[in-house]
């Protein structure tokens, strides 16, 4: 809402929000959503402490409360989603635990990290509908490059824009979009 420029209907939602958590007792959020997790670190002036769930998910690790028992046999590349990436300098946590999980071998896209490809899927051109043109698709396309057969994000609006990229290039045989929660729990 607020990069749409409805800032006066974002600060509404802050003091909703904020009228609502105080009636709880609680220490920190944990969000699934990138840009949720942004907003609440830097748009509602440090009145809530929010982590990312792969964030939640490597702090458990370390503390060897989170243990994969199952293996997963494939060959994952992981899209870096501009909001936890870029926008928020998550690159180590998501990794980490798709490196734990037995089996599963990580491959690192030739852009990746702070020069990862925008999929747009959290700026609104995911119904672009000019082949060839789509950012998701030549991401798909990155991803094949590395031999991957697991396309690995952490963010709901990546994983349906790339999840319709694998579709609309036809690649469905090749290539699986999954988010990183969903890789734990297979591997639980």
């Amino acid at each position: 809402i607020y990069n749409l420029g409805e800032i006066g209907l974002f600060e509404f939602l802050v003091e909703e929000n904020i009228s609502l958590f105080e009636k709880y007792k609680f220490e920190r959020i944990f969000t699934t959503s990138p840009h949720c997790f942004y907003a609440f670190n830097n748009r509602y002036n440090p009145r809530v402490e929010a982590l990312h769930y792969t964030q939640l998910f490597s702090e458990l690790l370390d503390s060897g409360k989170l243990k994969f028992n199952r293996k997963i046999e494939g060959i994952a590349t992981y899209h870096d989603p501009c909001y936890l990436g870029k926008r928020s300098k998550i690159y180590e946590e998501p990794r980490k635990i798709l490196e734990n999980i037995p089996g599963l071998k990580l491959v690192e896209m030739g852009r990746s990290r702070n020069t990862s490809l925008c999929c747009e899927g959290g700026g609104g051109r995911m119904w672009m509908d000019i082949p060839g043109t789509r950012l998701a698709e030549i991401r798909v396309q990155e991803a094949l490059e590395t031999g991957a057969n697991i396309l690995v994000t952490a963010c709901p609006f990546c994983l349906l824009n790339l999840e319709d990229a694998v579709k609309t290039t036809g690649n469905e045989d090749k290539l699986q979009v999954l988010d990183v929660a969903e890789l734990v729990i297979r591997a639980l």
